[in-house]
């Protein structure tokens, strides 16, 4: 299931052809227009840093014509500039987080366990370089997140019966595994690598990360930067095909993960839970 093409339309940019842009904030809320990309992608992440400036992976074509993608608009979606590292086939780009218009870390996933990387770019795009390239053979990392210009995490799949968690202290240039106490895993359980969302963290210390496959959808959290987890249950329903695919949170208590059976043609029912606790209790 955790490599099906996921779509987390409440936090992913999912399209194909088309990028949204947020027209302006009007007395209803905020208007999303679709901007023409020019490319035939599916986009999975996408980074906003200013009003101006964001940028969106994902890839195109199948097969052995699958390659990874990434674009970035300096104009507010008016146009957008193909920005991918070289040599990118048969990878695709679930997740980008970007820092600046020149700046960007992006992750890219695939059908072998040298496939999961990460990659850095300084300078919009014009040059990558490979700062994370996985060699652990049941390795399937799903999402990464920032907590700032230099700190952040990445999520891989149980191994050895645990998650385990990517750490880097320089912006992306290098990552380190990190020794961390962690709840050990249900026997089919594991994140979903669909928006660059199932990893999320507030406030320069807390993480979250959500997870489904097994009887019960869970949350893991860490307050120092993901060393220590505890987990907790909740009522989002989970299944093999479905569980919590995106998480966000305004502050360290309050919070909100969403999820969905992504089978075909699955109903998808129990798909959205309220924290106010920091993940420790969940309400639908």
């Amino acid at each position: 299931a955790k490599r099906i093409a996921l779509l987390t339309a409440v936090f992913g940019l999912v399209a194909t052809s088309m990028a949204l842009a947020s027209s302006g904030a009007r007395d209803y809320g905020w208007q999303l227009t679709p901007t023409p990309t020019d490319a035939t992608a599916r986009f999975r992440g996408a980074s906003a840093v200013s009003e101006e400036t964001a940028w969106v992976s994902g890839w195109q074509g199948t097969g052995a014509a699958l390659e990874g993608k990434v674009l970035r608009t300096t104009n507010r979606g008016a146009s957008w500039q193909s920005v991918g590292p070289p040599g990118a086939l048969g990878l695709q780009f679930r997740d980008i987080e970007a820092f600046d218009a020149n700046t960007a870390v992006i992750m890219s996933i695939g059908e072998t366990a040298d496939a999961f990387r990460m990659y850095r770019t300084t300078n919009g795009g014009q040059t990558w370089t490979l700062t994370f390239q996985n060699t652990e053979p049941t390795a399937f990392y799903d999402c990464m997140a920032f907590f700032d210009k230099h700190r952040g995490l990445a999520l891989s799949d149980p191994i050895n019966g645990r998650f385990r968690i990517l750490a880097t202290n320089d912006g992306g240039r290098s990552w380190q595994i990190v020794d961390a106490a962690m709840p050990p895993a249900l026997p089919g359980e594991f994140a979903f690598a669909a928006s660059g969302q199932c990893l999320t963290v507030a406030c320069g210390r807390d993480a979250w990360f959500g997870t489904g496959g097994d009887a019960v959808a869970r949350v893991f959290h860490s307050d120092d930067r993901g060393r220590t987890w505890t987990v907790a249950n909740t009522p989002i329903r989970s299944l093999s095909s479905g569980g919590i695919s995106a998480l966000a949170f305004r502050d360290p208590r309050h919070g909100i993960a969403v999820g969905s059976d992504f089978a075909p043609g699955a109903a998808s029912v129990d798909t959205l839970a309220l924290t106010n606790d920091g993940g420790a209790t969940w309400q639908l």
